[in-house]
């Protein structure tokens, strides 16, 4: 199993940056296949072979994923996927 941790700063107001995760999150689950949902500021996602989340904290973006067998070999261009989308979205 391999796991994905990302922090990525940012400097949004709440609900601005609320909005741009619930953005980031569905063009990755149009891109990858995933089911989320919100539980306070923390979006889960989940799929096989992948579990995680995106947490929002005050001017920081936290993502956090553990892989399945399968997917760890993809792991390189799944994180830079979720960087450049993070950076889109938060920039």
């Amino acid at each position: 199993m391999s796991e994905i941790d990302i922090r990525h700063v940012h400097s949004l107001p709440k609900a601005q940056a609320r909005k741009a995760v619930e953005e980031a999150a569905a063009k990755l689950a149009e891109r990858f296949g995933l089911d989320y949902a919100w539980e306070g500021d923390t979006l889960h996602f989940r799929r096989s072979g992948v579990d995680g989340r995106i947490a929002l904290e005050p001017k920081l973006v936290h993502f956090t994923a553990k892989l399945g067998f399968f997917l760890s070999a993809m792991r390189g261009p799944i994180e830079h996927e979720i960087r450049r989308v993070l950076a889109e979205r938060f920039t």
